[in-house]
């Protein structure tokens, strides 16, 4: 997440909004962004009801056996439509920055009704 916040201008400049979701407390979430200096939106999903909307739920993977959500990034556009998915089994194996940025470019580029 790190390295989303150090490349948080280029996603600003295209007029996409950041936001990281967890299973979390809204308090632990709060302590976490302070300590680690996020600028961008952390949202707290305790019940997991977002996670499991988007099918992410990772039941057992958390500390002690509990529900975590899977690690992921979405294009969501402002319709509420998923865009682009990339999902993995580990926190180590994420979409960079750079990734991310480009697959928007390419959506943004992609003629009206492409495949996508």
């Amino acid at each position: 997440m790190r390295s989303f916040q150090e490349r948080l201008a280029e996603f600003d400049a295209r007029g996409l909004r950041l936001a990281a979701i967890s299973v979390d407390s809204p308090a632990i979430n709060r302590e976490y962004v302070r300590k680690e200096g996020y600028t961008f939106a952390f949202l707290s999903d305790p019940a997991a009801q977002v996670i499991r909307r988007y099918d992410v739920l990772h039941p057992g993977a958390g500390p002690e056996g509990q529900q975590v959500a899977r690690p992921g990034e979405f294009l969501i556009d402002s319709t509420g439509t998923v865009r682009w998915v990339n999902l993995t089994e580990s926190v180590l194996v994420r979409a960079r920055p750079g990734q991310v940025l480009q697959v928007f470019d390419d959506l943004v580029r992609a003629p009206l009704g492409a495949n996508r």
